[in-house]
Protein backbone atom coordinates (compact mmCIF):
# COMPACT_ATOMS: atom_id res chain seq x y z
CA UNK A 1 0.00 0.00 0.00
CA UNK A 2 0.88 3.49 -0.40
CA UNK A 3 1.58 6.00 2.88
CA UNK A 4 2.36 9.84 2.86
CA UNK A 5 5.25 10.53 5.55
CA UNK A 6 5.86 13.67 7.26
CA UNK A 7 9.64 13.80 7.12
CA UNK A 8 10.23 17.35 8.83
CA UNK A 9 11.47 20.40 6.92
CA UNK A 10 8.22 21.01 5.28
CA UNK A 11 8.81 17.33 3.34
CA UNK A 12 5.90 14.54 2.91
CA UNK A 13 7.33 11.31 1.04
CA UNK A 14 4.64 8.80 -0.60
CA UNK A 15 6.38 4.95 0.47
CA UNK A 16 5.59 1.65 -1.15
CA UNK A 17 4.73 -0.17 2.69
CA UNK A 18 3.32 -3.46 3.74
CA UNK A 19 0.36 -3.32 5.22
CA UNK A 20 -0.07 -3.82 9.11
CA UNK A 21 -0.73 -7.10 10.71
CA UNK A 22 -4.17 -6.17 12.42
CA UNK A 23 -4.62 -6.88 16.22
CA UNK A 24 -7.60 -8.35 17.96
CA UNK A 25 -9.89 -5.49 18.82
CA UNK A 26 -8.36 -3.25 15.63
CA UNK A 27 -9.92 -2.52 12.33
CA UNK A 28 -8.35 -2.48 9.00
CA UNK A 29 -9.65 0.84 7.27
CA UNK A 30 -9.68 1.63 3.58
CA UNK A 31 -9.31 5.61 3.71
CA UNK A 32 -10.92 7.26 1.16
CA UNK A 33 -10.34 10.85 1.93
CA UNK A 34 -8.04 13.00 4.17
CA UNK A 35 -8.95 16.14 5.14
CA UNK A 36 -5.90 18.79 6.12
CA UNK A 37 -6.58 20.83 9.36
CA UNK A 38 -4.66 24.38 10.87
CA UNK A 39 -3.01 21.08 13.02
CA UNK A 40 -1.58 18.98 10.04
CA UNK A 41 -0.39 22.19 8.85
CA UNK A 42 1.36 23.37 11.94
CA UNK A 43 3.10 19.97 11.68
CA UNK A 44 4.16 20.66 7.83
CA UNK A 45 5.62 24.37 9.15
CA UNK A 46 7.93 22.45 11.90
CA UNK A 47 5.70 23.86 14.81
CA UNK A 48 5.40 20.20 16.10
CA UNK A 49 8.45 17.82 15.42
CA UNK A 50 8.45 17.47 18.87
CA UNK A 51 5.27 15.95 19.31
CA UNK A 52 5.06 13.98 16.20
CA UNK A 53 7.67 10.91 15.82
CA UNK A 54 9.42 11.38 12.70
CA UNK A 55 8.99 10.31 9.64
CA UNK A 56 5.54 9.81 10.82
CA UNK A 57 2.39 9.56 8.80
CA UNK A 58 -0.32 11.97 9.89
CA UNK A 59 -4.06 12.74 9.66
CA UNK A 60 -7.72 12.69 11.60
CA UNK A 61 -9.67 14.26 9.59
CA UNK A 62 -11.35 11.00 7.13
CA UNK A 63 -13.72 8.96 6.00
CA UNK A 64 -13.30 5.52 4.83
CA UNK A 65 -14.81 1.67 5.04
CA UNK A 66 -14.21 -1.56 6.89
CA UNK A 67 -11.95 -3.67 5.22
CA UNK A 68 -10.58 -6.25 7.90
CA UNK A 69 -11.85 -6.74 11.34
CA UNK A 70 -9.73 -8.35 14.45
CA UNK A 71 -10.94 -11.39 15.98
CA UNK A 72 -12.22 -9.43 18.63
CA UNK A 73 -14.00 -6.62 17.50
CA UNK A 74 -17.96 -6.46 16.97
CA UNK A 75 -20.49 -4.71 15.58
CA UNK A 76 -19.41 -3.85 12.17
CA UNK A 77 -18.61 -5.63 8.99
CA UNK A 78 -17.06 -5.52 5.87
CA UNK A 79 -17.81 -2.47 3.73
CA UNK A 80 -19.05 -0.49 6.40
CA UNK A 81 -18.66 3.38 5.91
CA UNK A 82 -16.99 4.70 8.76
CA UNK A 83 -15.18 8.02 10.31
CA UNK A 84 -12.37 7.88 13.45
CA UNK A 85 -13.12 9.96 16.48
CA UNK A 86 -8.89 9.97 16.57
CA UNK A 87 -8.85 10.39 20.61
CA UNK A 88 -7.15 7.57 22.37
CA UNK A 89 -8.14 7.86 26.23
CA UNK A 90 -7.03 4.40 27.26
CA UNK A 91 -4.73 6.19 29.83
CA UNK A 92 -7.25 8.34 31.38
CA UNK A 93 -8.13 7.75 35.63
CA UNK A 94 -10.15 8.72 37.80
CA UNK A 95 -8.63 12.19 38.32
CA UNK A 96 -9.96 12.82 34.74
CA UNK A 97 -13.13 12.97 36.16
CA UNK A 98 -14.74 10.69 33.74
CA UNK A 99 -14.39 13.60 30.90
CA UNK A 100 -11.99 11.21 28.14
CA UNK A 101 -11.71 13.63 25.66
CA UNK A 102 -9.77 16.32 27.52
CA UNK A 103 -8.12 13.43 29.90
CA UNK A 104 -4.56 14.63 30.76
CA UNK A 105 -2.78 11.70 28.97
CA UNK A 106 -5.29 11.84 26.10
CA UNK A 107 -3.55 10.81 22.86
CA UNK A 108 -4.61 12.53 19.43
CA UNK A 109 -4.37 9.62 16.53
CA UNK A 110 -2.58 11.34 13.73
CA UNK A 111 -0.71 13.45 15.76
CA UNK A 112 0.64 11.64 18.80
CA UNK A 113 0.32 8.23 17.00
CA UNK A 114 -0.18 6.86 12.99
CA UNK A 115 -2.84 8.59 11.07
CA UNK A 116 -4.89 8.49 7.57
CA UNK A 117 -2.73 9.91 5.28
CA UNK A 118 -2.58 5.99 4.20
CA UNK A 119 -4.78 4.11 1.77
CA UNK A 120 -4.80 1.60 4.50
CA UNK A 121 -5.32 2.53 8.38
CA UNK A 122 -5.29 -0.38 11.83
CA UNK A 123 -6.89 1.60 14.16
CA UNK A 124 -8.55 0.31 17.64
CA UNK A 125 -12.65 -0.23 17.39
CA UNK A 126 -13.62 1.83 20.34
CA UNK A 127 -12.55 4.90 18.39
CA UNK A 128 -14.63 4.37 15.18
CA UNK A 129 -18.30 5.65 14.38
CA UNK A 130 -20.68 3.75 11.67
CA UNK A 131 -22.02 5.66 9.28
CA UNK A 132 -25.30 5.85 7.30
CA UNK A 133 -25.09 4.58 3.67
CA UNK A 134 -26.38 7.28 2.07
CA UNK A 135 -23.46 9.78 3.49
CA UNK A 136 -20.93 10.70 0.45
CA UNK A 137 -17.45 9.78 1.84
CA UNK A 138 -15.89 13.01 0.60
CA UNK A 139 -18.17 14.81 2.15
CA UNK A 140 -18.19 12.83 5.40
CA UNK A 141 -14.55 13.72 5.65
CA UNK A 142 -15.90 16.66 7.17
CA UNK A 143 -17.14 14.98 10.23
CA UNK A 144 -14.56 15.67 12.31
CA UNK A 145 -14.43 19.39 12.14
CA UNK A 146 -18.03 19.47 11.87
CA UNK A 147 -18.16 17.67 15.33
CA UNK A 148 -16.26 20.55 16.47
CA UNK A 149 -18.28 23.13 16.06
CA UNK A 150 -21.21 20.56 17.10
CA UNK A 151 -19.20 20.79 20.53
CA UNK A 152 -18.66 24.46 20.17
CA UNK A 153 -22.23 25.16 20.06
CA UNK A 154 -23.52 22.44 22.68
CA UNK A 155 -20.86 24.30 24.95
CA UNK A 156 -22.74 27.72 24.35
CA UNK A 157 -25.91 26.30 24.89
CA UNK A 158 -27.44 28.69 22.20
CA UNK A 159 -31.17 28.63 21.87
CA UNK A 160 -33.60 30.04 19.66
CA UNK A 161 -34.08 33.59 19.06
CA UNK A 162 -30.56 34.40 20.74
CA UNK A 163 -28.14 36.20 18.96
CA UNK A 164 -24.87 34.66 18.50
CA UNK A 165 -21.48 36.68 16.70
CA UNK A 166 -18.98 34.24 14.42
CA UNK A 167 -15.14 35.97 14.82
CA UNK A 168 -13.53 34.19 11.87
CA UNK A 169 -14.87 32.65 8.78
CA UNK A 170 -12.14 29.93 8.05
CA UNK A 171 -13.35 26.22 8.29
CA UNK A 172 -14.12 25.92 11.86
CA UNK A 173 -15.87 29.48 11.85
CA UNK A 174 -18.59 28.54 8.75
CA UNK A 175 -18.79 25.22 10.70
CA UNK A 176 -19.75 26.70 13.85
CA UNK A 177 -21.81 29.19 12.00
CA UNK A 178 -24.04 26.34 9.90
CA UNK A 179 -24.94 24.32 13.59
CA UNK A 180 -25.68 27.71 15.36
CA UNK A 181 -27.80 28.20 12.47
CA UNK A 182 -29.60 25.08 13.13
CA UNK A 183 -30.36 25.97 17.01
CA UNK A 184 -33.02 28.50 15.49
CA UNK A 185 -30.41 31.78 16.28
CA UNK A 186 -29.52 34.89 14.41
CA UNK A 187 -26.04 34.59 13.44
CA UNK A 188 -23.48 37.20 12.58
CA UNK A 189 -20.33 36.35 10.97
CA UNK A 190 -17.19 38.66 11.52
CA UNK A 191 -14.33 38.21 8.85
CA UNK A 192 -11.67 40.01 6.71
CA UNK A 193 -11.13 38.17 3.73
CA UNK A 194 -13.26 39.20 0.75
CA UNK A 195 -13.24 35.80 -0.69
CA UNK A 196 -13.91 34.22 2.40
CA UNK A 197 -17.07 36.88 3.20
CA UNK A 198 -18.43 36.14 -0.69
CA UNK A 199 -18.57 32.69 0.44
CA UNK A 200 -20.28 33.21 3.78
CA UNK A 201 -23.00 35.55 2.22
CA UNK A 202 -23.57 32.27 -1.29
CA UNK A 203 -24.36 30.43 2.14
CA UNK A 204 -26.78 32.66 3.32
CA UNK A 205 -24.90 33.78 6.52
CA UNK A 206 -25.11 37.80 7.42
CA UNK A 207 -21.28 38.94 7.24
CA UNK A 208 -19.50 41.96 8.51
CA UNK A 209 -16.15 43.51 7.71
CA UNK A 210 -14.91 44.52 10.49
CA UNK A 211 -12.48 46.73 8.61
CA UNK A 212 -14.95 48.52 6.78
CA UNK A 213 -17.78 47.97 9.32
CA UNK A 214 -17.43 48.85 13.19
CA UNK A 215 -18.39 45.55 14.39
CA UNK A 216 -19.69 46.74 18.05
CA UNK A 217 -21.79 49.63 16.18
CA UNK A 218 -23.40 46.82 13.63
CA UNK A 219 -24.23 44.10 16.44
CA UNK A 220 -25.66 47.43 18.87
CA UNK A 221 -27.81 48.43 16.38
CA UNK A 222 -29.11 44.80 14.65
CA UNK A 223 -29.82 43.92 18.90
CA UNK A 224 -31.28 47.20 19.59
CA UNK A 225 -28.83 47.60 22.20
CA UNK A 226 -28.56 44.07 23.88
CA UNK A 227 -25.35 42.92 21.92
CA UNK A 228 -24.47 39.45 21.24
CA UNK A 229 -25.80 36.36 23.33
CA UNK A 230 -23.01 34.12 22.67
CA UNK A 231 -19.84 35.31 20.84
CA UNK A 232 -17.47 32.29 18.96
CA UNK A 233 -14.14 33.27 19.08
CA UNK A 234 -12.88 30.87 16.21
CA UNK A 235 -10.17 33.85 14.56
CA UNK A 236 -7.18 33.42 17.12
CA UNK A 237 -5.77 36.36 17.05
CA UNK A 238 -5.96 39.86 19.43
CA UNK A 239 -8.08 41.98 16.95
CA UNK A 240 -10.78 39.19 18.04
CA UNK A 241 -10.05 39.05 21.86
CA UNK A 242 -10.55 42.92 22.28
CA UNK A 243 -14.06 42.87 20.50
CA UNK A 244 -15.90 39.12 22.08
CA UNK A 245 -15.71 41.27 25.77
CA UNK A 246 -17.36 44.47 23.29
CA UNK A 247 -20.01 42.86 21.44
CA UNK A 248 -21.16 40.50 24.23
CA UNK A 249 -24.22 41.42 26.26
CA UNK A 250 -25.22 41.07 29.80
CA UNK A 251 -24.22 37.57 30.99
CA UNK A 252 -23.64 36.71 27.49
CA UNK A 253 -21.38 33.67 26.97
CA UNK A 254 -18.06 33.61 25.03
CA UNK A 255 -16.86 30.24 23.70
CA UNK A 256 -13.27 29.90 23.24
CA UNK A 257 -12.58 28.20 20.21
CA UNK A 258 -9.09 29.00 18.84
CA UNK A 259 -6.18 27.52 20.18
CA UNK A 260 -3.96 30.41 21.73
CA UNK A 261 -0.51 29.41 22.56
CA UNK A 262 0.64 31.62 24.81
CA UNK A 263 -1.29 34.10 27.12
CA UNK A 264 -2.93 36.87 25.71
CA UNK A 265 -4.72 40.02 27.36
CA UNK A 266 -8.15 40.25 27.55
CA UNK A 267 -10.92 42.92 29.57
CA UNK A 268 -11.66 41.56 32.51
CA UNK A 269 -13.69 44.65 33.71
CA UNK A 270 -16.10 43.28 31.32
CA UNK A 271 -16.51 40.17 32.95
CA UNK A 272 -17.03 41.61 36.09
CA UNK A 273 -19.31 44.53 34.88
CA UNK A 274 -21.44 42.13 32.30
CA UNK A 275 -21.23 39.21 34.25
CA UNK A 276 -20.02 37.34 31.51
CA UNK A 277 -18.64 33.88 30.48
CA UNK A 278 -16.12 32.51 28.99
CA UNK A 279 -16.02 28.81 28.14
CA UNK A 280 -13.35 26.45 27.01
CA UNK A 281 -13.95 24.25 24.02
CA UNK A 282 -11.79 21.69 23.15
CA UNK A 283 -12.54 19.02 20.79
CA UNK A 284 -15.62 16.53 20.98
CA UNK A 285 -17.18 14.15 22.47
CA UNK A 286 -19.04 11.25 21.17
CA UNK A 287 -22.24 12.73 21.28
CA UNK A 288 -20.87 15.74 19.37
CA UNK A 289 -19.58 13.04 16.87
CA UNK A 290 -22.97 11.42 16.31
CA UNK A 291 -24.54 14.89 15.98
CA UNK A 292 -22.23 15.75 12.93
CA UNK A 293 -22.88 12.31 11.45
CA UNK A 294 -26.50 13.34 11.52
CA UNK A 295 -26.14 16.49 10.78
CA UNK A 296 -24.42 15.61 7.54
CA UNK A 297 -26.71 12.94 6.36
CA UNK A 298 -29.69 15.32 6.75
CA UNK A 299 -27.58 17.38 3.54
CA UNK A 300 -29.17 20.55 5.30
CA UNK A 301 -26.07 21.92 5.77
CA UNK A 302 -23.97 23.13 2.38
CA UNK A 303 -20.79 20.97 3.62
CA UNK A 304 -19.26 20.40 -0.10
CA UNK A 305 -18.72 23.63 -0.71
CA UNK A 306 -16.54 24.16 2.25
CA UNK A 307 -14.00 21.50 -0.14
CA UNK A 308 -11.05 24.01 -2.09
CA UNK A 309 -9.72 21.22 -3.71
CA UNK A 310 -9.16 17.28 -3.73
CA UNK A 311 -5.90 15.54 -4.62
CA UNK A 312 -4.60 12.38 -4.96
CA UNK A 313 -2.15 10.67 -2.34
CA UNK A 314 0.56 10.82 -4.24
CA UNK A 315 0.39 14.55 -4.90
CA UNK A 316 0.39 15.27 -0.91
CA UNK A 317 3.83 17.73 -1.37
CA UNK A 318 2.11 19.47 -3.74
CA UNK A 319 -1.47 19.62 -1.93
CA UNK A 320 0.67 21.16 1.90
CA UNK A 321 2.16 23.51 -0.09
CA UNK A 322 -0.68 25.19 -2.15
CA UNK A 323 -2.44 25.38 1.11
CA UNK A 324 -0.22 27.70 2.00
CA UNK A 325 -0.31 29.82 -1.22
CA UNK A 326 -3.76 30.03 -0.94
CA UNK A 327 -4.68 31.83 2.55
CA UNK A 328 -8.34 31.88 1.50
CA UNK A 329 -9.02 28.36 0.91
CA UNK A 330 -11.36 26.04 3.40
CA UNK A 331 -10.82 22.62 3.04
CA UNK A 332 -7.72 20.75 0.69
CA UNK A 333 -8.41 17.09 0.95
CA UNK A 334 -6.51 13.89 -0.26
CA UNK A 335 -7.83 11.17 -2.19
CA UNK A 336 -5.89 8.01 -0.60
CA UNK A 337 -7.11 5.29 -2.77
CA UNK A 338 -6.32 7.25 -6.09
Amino acid sequence: MKAAFYEGNRTFTVKEVPTKELGNDEVRIKVAFCGICGTDAHIFHGMMDQRVSIPQVIGHEMSGVVDALGKDVTGFKIGDKIVVRPLDNRLEDESDKGFSHIAKKLKFVGIDSEGAMQQYWNVPSFIIHKLPDTIDLKVAALIEPLAVACHDVRRSDLKAGEVAAVLGGGPIGLLVAMVAKTTGARVIISEVNPIRIKMAQEMGFEVVNPIETDLLAYITEATKGALADVVFEVAGVQASLDIMTEIAGLRGRIVGVAIHGQPKPINLHKFFWRELSFIGARVYEKEDYEAAISLTNSNTLPLEKLITAVKPLSDIQSLFEELDSNPAGMKFMLNCQE
